[in-house]
């Protein structure tokens, strides 16, 4: 099975005022324990995204990178279905890209 990908991005907004992290992340962690097997890396949260380009360095903004969760899946629409129960939906949107598989 191919690897994936899922990017958490844009979580730049501050939270709403009824938002409760200890409930955020027991449905993470629900969510982590619906793909069992499937999550190769379950997830890796980051912080102060910067974009690096020929033109210098700037903030990532409000798409940046907050965090991964890297899958196995049959193929990209096996995929999407996990990331399509992502909790971090209620606060942001998902990337989900195959990775490639390097010679080595």
């Amino acid at each position: 099975m191919a690897q994936y990908i899922i990017i958490y991005l844009g979580n730049d907004t501050p939270p709403p005022t009824d938002f409760d992290p200890a409930a955020s992340k027991a449905k993470w962690g629900q969510w982590v324990q619906k793909l069992g097997a499937a999550a190769v890396n379950p997830g890796t949260p980051m912080m102060h995204s910067k974009i690096v380009s020929p033109d210098g360095v700037s903030d990532a903004g409000k798409q940046g990178s907050t965090g991964y969760t890297i899958v196995e899946a049959a193929d990209m629409d096996a995929a999407i279905e996990m990331a399509k129960g992502c909790p971090y939906l209620e606060m942001g949107s998902l990337e989900v890209a195959e990775l490639m598989q390097m010679p080595g």
